[in-house]
Order: C-alpha cells, then structure tokens, then sequence
C-alpha cells in the first residue's frame, strides 16, 4: 500500500492532482463510464500532459508500481486493483489541420469533440457508435467505425503516436520512425505504452444519409432474415448493423417506443442521398416500420445511428467475428434472444464487415477482423436486477454462434477475456507472437498489467 510520505517526492513533479483513496475527489478522478469496473488503485494522478505522464512512469518504475490508464472509463472491463492509476481526461490537446485534413488529438479527448472541431470543414472521422468515447484508447485497439465499410478500420487512419513507453521515454513513432512499435499500437491497445497524442488523417464527406429504421420485435425473424440476404450485396459505401434491441429511456426515443423489443436497422451512406435511399429500399419493404429516422444527415448527428447509452452505467461488453450469418445462425441467435426468450441482454447485434474493413491496412498493424463476414455484438447490464442472469445469457448466445465464429474476438468489445488463451483470441498467433516479443522488449518488468494484458499474468 502506497502512503503519503512515499508520494512526497511525486507531488512536486507533476502539473495535476496526484490523490491518496483518502483524499477529497479521488472517487471522482477514478470514476469512468462503465461503473461495472470501479478501480481501486493505491494511488491515482492525474496528467495535465505528457510531461506528467512520464514522470508517473518514472516513479512507478522506481517504486515497482504497477500502472493502470483511464481516459473516459468507456473500456473498462475489468477494475484495477492497488498500482499507479493515470488518468489522462485533463488532455485536451486538439489541432485541425483541413489542408492537410489531419487532427492532432490529446489522450483524453472525446470523439464529439473531434467532430464538432472538423464538422465546418466538411470532414469526418471513423469513430464508433457513441461519439462519447474517447478517440485514443478506442483507436488503439483498432477502432471499428459507423462508416467502417466505407474507410476502414479506425488504426488505418493514423499517422503518428507520441507514447511513453514503461521505460519513461516519450516517443514520437510512425510507419517511418519505430515502425514495430507503431504497429503494434495500432490494435495492440495499451500493453506497449501510454500514447499521450495521436495524429489521425480525416476522411472527406461528400455526403451522408443515415438513421435508423425500427421494426416491431415480433419480426425479427422476417428482419433478420432479410438483413441476411439484403446486406451482403452492398456496396462498399454502405455501412450496416442490426440489433434486437429493449429500447432504453433515451431523451431520443419517443415514449411509446421505451421497454419494448423492437428491431433496429442501423444504415449510412456515403455519397447521394438518393442512391441511399434506392438502396435502403429492400429493407423498408421487408415490414411497417414503427419509427424509421434515415435521412440526409449532418456527421455530427452521427449519435443518432445507434443511439447508444449517454449515462454512465454498469455494463459489460463482448462479442465475436462470425464467417456468416445465415438462416441456420438467425434460428440459433433468435432461440436464445428472441421474442420469448426472455434474455436480459438489452441489445444482441450482427455488424456487417466487408468493404473497406476487408482490406489490408497501408501500414503495418496488429488489427483483427479483416477477414470476417460480421461481427456479433453483445450488450449486457449488471445492474441489481439482472446481474446474476447476464453472464449465462452472454456465454449462452456465445456458445449457440460459435459454429459461425472465426475464432477472433476484438479487443475493444472482449468483455472479461480470462486466461491468456482466451485473451490471444483479440489477435492472430502472428500477430500475438509479436506483441508478446515487443512486451519482452518495452516492458520487461510488466508495468501495464491491467486491462487486456499480454503475454504475462498479472
């Protein structure tokens, strides 16, 4: 246990709050996003920049501590016991470049704020469902984007990290300068080093049509079934999902429609509006909707997609790559998450991959999925009510799909991976051979042991 006279000589040397559990707004400093992972760290600092970041590393390394990194909690799968937490949301850094169409962006800004900066510009970015999350850690760990079959991966995307490996370096890496280790940044998460900056190329919107189209929970087999059909065949501009899903208490979402199991089509498209529309159209037939909100859309209503949960909560996240999706998958996801299944999962999805998604990175990187027909996600809740029922329904629906399963999951959406066997999954055995050499080399003595940790046992 860390005291008070041991962080004497740490106090002085940093710019932010560096707090004891006893003291006034720790709680609050270690506080994220997803409550179902509360850390207890025996001590926490808080980084204004990259200057106090790598003196934490410093100290920790000097006094055997382990480290621990926060930025928004949207990650946090599972709760950092005693060590060094760093929390980085003071870092705000964030420089829009439109001729050159970059952004510069600090370890602890948001993805709305990214968007609202590049919006007027007429750019956007390969954020995920919620722009609520921060940009850095979810890049880090691949980032699998709303328009995803239309530019990529989100790690494709990125020209430069500035990191500070456990040695207490700060590096300025790209395809160019430390080639491996910017790799396996872009995918390995955060097993290598704590990235303070990273500079991300912005993609050019001609357009954008997008929303979402509600159907009544009772034909999710007819939904689902036509989905199966109807998805394959897009155009790489076409970027979709679909989730059954108990529609939450959202400021969105119309009265009438809250706590009910409805079907929700999630759709964009990239270029004319109209095109869209046309191609939209198989799906519009396939039921009467209950609510349908594509439209001709601003990117920074790109929320509006998913509509993903804004409060804080107590939440867990999983899912699986899938080589197909078909009848015989529909029959086996809808017995276990179907109408009448009485699963206590609020959302169960199936992503279309493909497109841009499929194809190989420009640079070298250590993303997973490219070979992956969909992705299944699933969305459990931890509260009091249901916490003891959402275990067994994960592992009941992952069980049921692993038929379909390519054997990889995604290491931003892997839940609590366990084992390391089950933890080498986020990877291919290539891929995980090397980030278990590269940890070897940049952290010998397993500094960054929390969260999805490689090679080593915590």
């Amino acid at each position: 246990m860390i005291s008070r006279t041991d962080v004497e000589d740490l106090v002085p040397q940093v710019c932010g709050p560096v707090l004891l559990p006893d003291d006034d707004g720790f709680a609050e400093e270690i506080a994220g996003f997803n409550l179902a992972a509360v850390h207890h760290p025996d001590v926490v600092v808080g980084a204004d920049d990259a200057g106090d970041v790598m003196t934490a590393v410093q100290w920790a390394a000097a006094h055997h501590e382990p480290v621990g990194v926060q930025a928004t909690g949207h990650g946090a799968d599972q709760p950092m016991e005693g060590g060094l937490l760093i929390t980085t949301h003071r870092m705000q850094e964030l420089t829009v470049d439109p001729v050159r169409r970059t952004a510069r962006i600090g370890a602890g800004v948001r993805w709305r704020s990214v968007i609202d900066a590049i919006a007027p510009y007429g750019l956007g970015v390969l954020n995920g469902s919620s722009s609520h999350a921060g940009a850095v850690g979810y890049t880090l760990g691949g980032g699998l984007p709303v328009l995803g079959r239309a530019f990529g991966f989100a790690a494709d995307w990125v020209r430069g990290l500035d990191v500070v490996t456990p040695d207490g370096r700060l590096r300025s890496v790209d395809a160019a300068h430390e080639p491996e280790l910017f790799a396996l940044l872009l995918g390995g998460k955060g097993n290598l080093g704590v990235v303070t900056a990273m500079t991300l190329e912005l993609v050019p919107l001609s357009g954008l049509y997008g929303g979402g189209v509600f159907y009544p929970g009772a034909d999710a087999q007819k939904v689902l079934s036509a989905f199966s059909r109807w998805a394959p065949g897009l155009p790489d501009n076409a970027c979709t999902s679909v989730a059954l899903r108990w529609m939450p208490r959202h400021p969105l979402v119309e009265e009438r429609l809250r706590h009910r199991l409805l079907v929700h089509l999630r759709y964009c498209w990239v270029g004319d509006p109209e095109e869209g529309a046309r191609a939209l159209e198989p799906m519009r037939e396939v039921s009467r909707s209950v609510l349908d909100t594509v439209a001709p859309m601003d990117y920074r209503d790109i929320d509006l997609v998913h509509l993903d949960a804004t409060q804080p909560g107590l939440y867990v996240l999983t899912g699986e790559f899938l080589r197909d999706f078909d009848a015989a998958a529909i029959a086996a996801l809808l017995q276990q998450a179907g109408p009448g299944s009485d699963c206590p999962l609020p959302e169960v999805g199936i992503r279309l991959m493909g497109g841009s998604l499929s194809r190989p990175s420009a640079r070298d990187d250590a993303v997973t999925g490219r070979d992956a027909a969909f992705f299944l996600e699933l969305i459990g809740r931890l509260s009091p009510k249901v916490a003891d029922r959402t275990p067994p329904a994960l592992a009941a629906i992952l069980q049921a799909m692993s038929p379909w399963s390519t054997g990889r999951a995604f290491v931003n959406l892997h839940g609590v991976p366990g084992g390391e066997s089950e933890r080498a999954r986020a990877w291919s055995e290539e891929v995980y051979a090397r980030l278990v050499r590269a940890k070897a080399v940049y952290d010998p003595d397993n500094l960054l042991r929390f969260q999805h940790v490689v090679g080593q046992s915590r």
